[in-house]
């Protein structure tokens, strides 16, 4: 291949230019007046000079300005628009630095508003609750936000890493899902948490002509807790309102029926009336207890004093304790207080004994964790998965509500119940309690 042979400058073409065109007429001049070669050498070496020095000074404004705007566009090659040039003349070449500076600062403002938007965007994918991963042609994740990081269990930046690797040490089901390579729902299984249920989306891409692979999971398992306790609770409005309007009226009729039967001397109506009254009363009970759990308050969050709150607890119910004393919470006292008296009551109800029930409150960075432990008969697996459902019992006199009162007061703080086996026999149920708003909100910042 040849090699590009060097150009002449700009300057030195305009000068060689000037020259060639003072030089022709004065050799031109000369040849017609027929001057002698030692004056034609001294006339031709000052023409030169002369031309040289007026198409220097002349083009060197012209020079300047075509610099500055070559390094103009070097910074807009590099991505720099915050250089401006100063030239501002009342010519071709001003109006041409002028149109070079109104590019520059309609560039920036562009490149600063697609930046805001680039931090906002980043800002929502960071604090949405969906794991998103964006992985390049390569096999290496170029973006992922901090749900994703949950998901896999990191504990450092997934961006740089490649997706292989990640899959090597991720959940079985997660890799099935991923290596699956199309959208559907699947379902993870953890030891210290319920089944949950997640939804993959995937999409292919094309980012800086160079293809990328977006995975997005979202989890479904609060989505249809919270639509299947919905479910549930119109369900329990409908047959409270039935019933109390049949109570009312009931009530009413046996008051005057016990008025009208104290005329008449029969020992049996007595008894009649007092059954009645007895059901009715047990009726009552059923449709407020019902109505606890169908219109369950919004959680008032407050710091809860745990020494105070299961001191009280162990005056009530016979219990071993083990509880950190780094743990800070703040949830309902009132709810949190009703969900362990429902806990521990049904692990004094399991045929467990009073010393091998046990309360485990500890704290990490995923919030506080309790756990209600007994060594009682356990649950078979067709009525764990039924156990948290409205109405489900195994109990002859049971409502069924105290374990779904206990879910809905977890996920009423955006919390998590889940029930185990244990190994050597009996039940634990481990809660986990969110921090509160000010501490999430630091951790996102992290």
């Amino acid at each position: 291949m040849e090699k590009n042979k060097p150009a002449l400058s700009f300057t030195c073409k305009i000068v060689l230019i000037c020259n060639i065109s003072a030089l022709i007429p004065v050799w031109l001049i000369c040849w017609l007046t027929h001057l002698s070669w030692p004056l034609l050498l001294i006339t031709t070496l000052l023409t030169s000079l002369l031309a040289s020095y007026l198409s220097f000074r002349l083009s060197r404004t012209l020079v300047q300005g075509i610099h500055s705007l070559e390094t103009g566009l070097l910074n807009f090659k590099d991505g720099e628009l915050a250089t401006l040039l100063a030239y501002n003349g009342n010519d071709e070449l001003g109006r041409l630095c002028q149109l070079y500076n109104q590019t520059a600062k309609q560039l920036r403002q562009e490149k600063q508003w697609l930046y805001q938007r680039e931090l906002m965007l980043d800002k929502v994918l960071q604090s949405s609750p969906q794991a998103v991963i964006l992985k390049n042609d390569k096999g290496f994740i170029v973006y992922s936000n901090y749900s994703a990081r949950d998901l896999f269990n990191a504990k450092t930046a997934l961006e740089g890493s490649q997706f292989a690797h990640l899959l090597e040490n991720a959940h079985p089901q997660l890799n099935n899902a991923l290596t699956r390579g199309s959208d559907g729902l699947f379902t993870l299984d953890t030891e210290d948490q319920e089944s949950q249920a997640w939804h993959l989306s995937t999409g292919k891409l094309l980012l800086n002509n160079q293809y990328h692979y977006l995975y997005v999971f979202k989890q479904l398992t609060r989505e249809l807790s919270r639509q299947e306790v919905e479910v549930w609770k119109k369900v329990i409005r409908i047959i409270s309102h039935e019933l109390n309007n049949s109570l009312g009226p009931m009530s009413s009729m046996l008051h005057s029926g016990q008025l009208l039967s104290e005329k008449v001397d029969e020992p049996r109506l007595s008894r009649v009336f007092a059954t009645i009254s007895e059901r009715i009363k047990h009726l009552n009970d059923f449709v407020q207890g019902y109505g606890k759990f169908a219109k369950l308050p919004t959680p008032q969050p407050s710091a809860i004093n745990w020494q105070v709150l299961l001191t009280q607890l162990q005056n009530q119910w016979c219990f071993m304790l083990d509880i950190s004393n780094d743990v800070h919470t703040l949830a309902d006292p009132t709810q949190v207080e009703q969900l362990l008296i429902n806990l521990i009551k049904n692990a004094h109800e399991s045929g467990s004994a009073s010393e091998h029930i046990s309360v485990t409150v500890t704290q990490n960075i995923k919030g506080t964790h309790i756990s209600v432990n007994d060594q009682g008969k356990g649950m078979s697996e067709q009525v764990m998965a039924n156990a948290l459902i409205p109405f489900y019992s195994t109990k002859v006199a049971g409502s069924g509500l105290g374990l779904a009162l206990c879910r809905e007061i977890v996920e009423a703080h955006h919390g998590q119940i889940s029930l185990h086996n244990r190994k050597h026999g009996g039940l634990s149920v481990h809660v986990i309690l969110p921090h509160g708003p000010n501490k999430q909100s630091q951790k996102s910042r992290n």
